[in-house]
């Protein structure tokens, strides 16, 4: 088995008892990464000082004494989180060119532990889409079979991972983009409680649902990426972070948990369904006690995410005028001309298809009638997952309706949308949530098992996805 095919759990026992090099290992990983590149497109931009990351932390791991459990680890990360010194664009042509003078505090602590930044991996612009096809470097395929997309928005982060391109990678969950791309690519993603992760650094969509989240290839090699990010920091008012223990337990005896009715309805499709329940009646079979639930405002929950997520953006992304950083158009007579053909020629139609509609439910005369209404929905919808989280340890669910988008299939924005609806509910309610590989539809992509937990239940529930894994759940990414 090649270096770039183990866990990093694996890896990081290999490292400390001298079986390879933390230099051996990230030619062995990049070398995977270019190899894969021109057929996945994960990857944005290369780190050129991952080299000398990895001779330090050989000389770190040669010391001996107490090495952080990532030292010596190749990790991607996430287009739009900042690394200080290396190309940051959000896969958008208005920061093409944008170097960021300070790192995000999820890549410091990385840094820190001696982990090697291998580079920044490819996605939708701005977060914003749901194939990782709308960001101005080209679209991201999936190593499990390239005519289908990686998901999205963490598309390149899940792909990077999956084919050996990376051993772990930061990704970032909106509305569900972690756990999609996860899921579509077989490996295992995890969204923080909202909060749990200090988004200093992460550059802004919705600033109320924003969560920079881990992608690995097991529920442990999760657990230990997210240990190190899991930190204090004075830069996020709203983080709140909880420590964790250094190891997982995963019993799921007596377990309860819970699988929502509405969120198994006709709109996902017979082989999910079936993959799901099949993970569902394994965790009973390990000693979980499943109960039927429901979650009435599910069918509402996507309409409000984009109402909310979009108003956030249209406010996040002002900025980008033209003025102060990022892309300026030419041939410009007034100030007026270079905003709006800075924004015109900047954004693609994605992003700008949310500015606008984000800056129609905040304009007078619409903002009660539709943000407030959203607003109003999203903490109902809070309230829901509150009774449910009195008889119910965790919730089951599928993770996206379908198994794969296939690349190049006319699709209306109001139909992708739409199949948020496994994903954005736990969003809104700002839940810790993972994506468990669960099975492989007939096309031959993997299935993702969506477990929730309540908030700031963030280990419990990792504790239970390695319970499933136990179990004998998952399948090989």
């Amino acid at each position: 088995m090649k270096l770039y095919e183990k866990s990093a759990y694996e890896i990081a026992a290999m490292l400390r008892s001298r079986k390879c090099s933390a230099k051996e290992l990230l030619h062995d990983v990049m070398g995977r990464a270019r190899e894969l590149q021109p057929r996945l497109n994960a990857y944005i931009t290369f780190n050129d000082q991952a080299e000398n990351a990895a001779e330090n932390a050989d000389r770190l791991i040669a010391k001996g004494g107490d090495i952080p459990p990532l030292c010596g680890i190749p990790i991607a990360v996430k287009d739009n989180i900042s690394t200080k010194g290396l190309r940051t664009t959000c896969a958008s042509k208005m920061l093409e060119n944008y170097i960021p003078p300070y790192s995000a505090t999820a890549v410091e602590l990385l840094e820190a532990a001696g982990a090697v930044i291998i580079g920044k991996t490819n996605m939708d612009e701005f977060a914003m889409g749901s194939a990782s096809d709308t960001g101005a470097f080209g679209a991201v395929y999936n190593p499990a079979d390239t005519a289908y997309s990686a998901g999205g928005s963490s598309g390149g982060s899940a792909a990077a991972v999956a084919g050996g391109g990376a051993v772990l990678a930061l990704g970032s969950d909106t509305g569900g983009s972690v756990r999609q791309p996860a899921s579509f690519c077989g490996a295992v993603g995890f969204c923080p409680s909202y909060g749990a992760v200090s988004r200093f650094g992460l550059i802004a969509f919705a600033s109320s649902l924003d969560r920079i989240g881990s992608i690995g290839r097991n529920v442990r090699d999760v657990h230990m990426l997210h240990n190190i990010i899991n930190a204090s920091d004075i830069k996020d008012v709203t983080h709140i972070p909880k420590k964790f223990s250094k190891t997982l337990c995963g019993s799921l005896k007596g377990m309860r948990i819970g699988v929502p009715k509405e969120l198994f309805d006709e709109y996902i499709s017979d082989e999910v369904k079936s993959a799901v329940m099949n993970a569902v009646k394994l965790m009973e079979r390990a000693g979980a006690i499943i109960k039927e639930v429901f979650l009435p405002s599910a069918s509402a929950a996507v309409k409000a995410y984009y109402i909310i997520s979009s108003a956030e953006a249209s406010s996040n992304l002002a900025r980008y005028d033209g003025v102060r950083y990022g892309f300026r158009a030419d041939n410009c007579t007034t100030p007026a001309e270079m905003f709006r053909k800075s924004r015109t020629e900047g954004f693609g139609d994605e992003v700008k298809r949310r500015i606008l509609l984000g800056t129609f439910v905040l304009s007078e005369g619409c903002f009660d009638r539709y943000y407030k209404r959203a607003a109003a929905l999203r903490q109902k919808l809070c309230g829901e997952f509150d009774d449910i989280f009195t008889e119910c340890d965790f919730i089951a669910a599928p993770v996206y309706p379908n198994a794969g988008i296939l690349h190049g299939a006319e699709r209306k924005p109001a139909e992708l949308y739409a199949a948020d609806i496994c994903t954005v509910p736990s969003s809104l309610g700002g839940l810790p949530a993972v994506s468990i590989p669960c099975g492989r539809a007939g096309n031959g992509l993997p299935i993702g098992l969506q477990l929730i937990g309540r908030r700031c239940g963030d280990e419990e529930l990792l504790d239970a996805a390695y319970g499933y894994e136990l179990a004998g759940g998952g399948c090989d990414v």
